[in-house]
């Protein structure tokens, strides 16, 4: 690639789980980490959030375990479709995505990654900054989350 993602940007690992509530407690033991808040999102109409190039409305509960210089997220979706439901319907329980912050390069690995082939799964905005999945997961075995910053 001529703009390679780079391991040392590095900052994610998000796992897909059916019981946020039981994922978190056996995470933090396992770690010897304090339980994670666990982050309630309602389904909304948001114009900066894309899944599968429409627009999306799911709602998602969400923990995050800070593991040194990155984090575990885990993610529990709702019913409503997103990449998240999907995977979880497809897989089960897994690793959804690894994450990458690839700063002002974003663009350009998006698009590099998309003329091989990948496409951008989901996108989202928030404030500043954005993420956006790449379906890889039959490629690589899991999808990527690439991000201009945390």
């Amino acid at each position: 690639m001529d703009n390679p993602i780079g391991f040392d940007g590095f900052i994610q690992v998000a796992v897909i789980v059916e019981d946020i509530e039981t994922a978190a407690r056996e995470w933090a033991e396992l770690f010897g980490a304090p339980v994670p808040e666990i982050r309630v999102s309602e389904p909304r109409d948001d114009p900066g959030l894309t899944y599968r190039g429409q627009p999306a409305r799911y709602g998602l509960k969400l923990a995050v375990i800070n593991a040194g210089p990155f984090v575990v997220e885990l993610h529990e979706p709702d019913g409503n479709p997103s990449t998240f439901r999907e995977f979880l319907d497809k897989h089960g329980q897994g690793v959804h995505h690894l994450g990458f912050e690839v700063g002002s390069r974003r663009d350009a690995i998006v698009g590099e990654l998309e003329g091989k082939g990948y496409k951008a799964r989901t996108v989202g905005y928030y404030p500043g900054s954005s993420w956006t999945i790449i379906d890889s997961e039959d490629k690589l075995g899991v999808n990527l989350n690439i991000k201009p910053k945390r």
